[in-house]
């Protein structure tokens, strides 16, 4: 993605609370995508949590890097990673990493913030910042996320189960909607007899807790085996040269044996 690019998002995101990145995913990895989840779908008998929120006809898998390898090029995607580095900065993390398959006959999921369980006051500097991925197209029809353009500014979260008026985030197949963590959204009614498949790349701020413990649910043996940024990414670093460290050093040399060469500020 070229700085224009870049700076385009990020203008749509700080005026709207969200933009969308056409033809973001190659094709080869949506089709690994698609038939991975299917496994982990058959294999581990997920069936839909069948609450208010995550829905009775919408199947979700969660802690996906624990997963899977074709799960460690998502969330370090170089054509996403750099818009959500804009929205919070270089020292984000992983909050979660999970699929949220809409099926058939599903009602819409009530409008809510991502950041509305947080007690900060509202608007403020974004915490959160958050991807969904299609692996289908995604229409007004078959349950495309709902959104209300710049609510990502308001001055309280949504009532949860109340009505808003909303519009689709309609998108082809292979495109990745992004969105500040205040913007009012929420999963679309699937009113087809198809999936509206999607994969929910979520990312914080480094000062914030993730949604996943990513350190107790991701096995260290696995994360040895990450990149570096994505070591990082899931919490094996320390944000602003200080929070996380372990006796003044990282987690990835502490707990991975890693070579970090980064520093505690106190030492600057």
């Amino acid at each position: 993605m070229t700085t224009n690019e870049s700076e385009r998002h990020l203008a749509a995101i700080a005026a709207d609370g969200y933009t969308i990145i056409e033809n973001a995913i190659e094709s080869d990895l949506i089709d690994a995508l698609e038939y991975d989840l299917l496994r982990l779908e058959r294999e581990c008998g997920v069936v839909p949590a069948d609450n208010d929120f995550e829905g009775s006809k919408t199947v979700r898998i969660y802690n996906l890097l624990a997963k899977g390898e074709v799960y460690r090029r998502i969330p370090v995607h170089d054509n996403v990673l750099p818009i959500v580095e804009g929205v919070l900065d270089p020292g984000c993390l992983v909050s979660s990493l999970s699929s949220i398959s809409i099926c058939g006959d599903e009602s819409a999921q009530p409008i809510h913030a991502d950041d509305q369980l947080l007690p900060l006051a509202k608007p403020h500097i974004a915490t959160v910042c958050n991807t969904m991925w299609a692996l289908t197209d995604f229409t007004e029809a078959n349950g495309a996320t709902r959104i209300i353009p710049g609510s990502h500014t308001a001055d309280s979260s949504p009532i949860y189960g109340s009505h808003y008026d909303s519009i689709p985030a309609e998108m082809a197949r292979g495109s990745v909607l992004v969105w500040h963590g205040s913007l009012w959204h929420g999963g679309g009614e699937n009113k087809t007899n198809e999936r509206r498949v999607g994969v929910a790349m979520n990312y914080c701020a480094g000062f914030i807790r993730q949604q996943e413990n990513q350190q107790l649910g991701i096995p260290p043996r696995l994360v040895k085996e990450f990149s570096p940024r994505l070591q990082q990414l899931v919490g094996y670093s320390i944000y602003g040269g200080l929070i996380g460290h372990i006796d003044k050093k990282t987690p990835v040399d502490v707990v991975l044996g890693g070579g970090s060469d980064s520093g505690i500020v106190w030492d600057a």
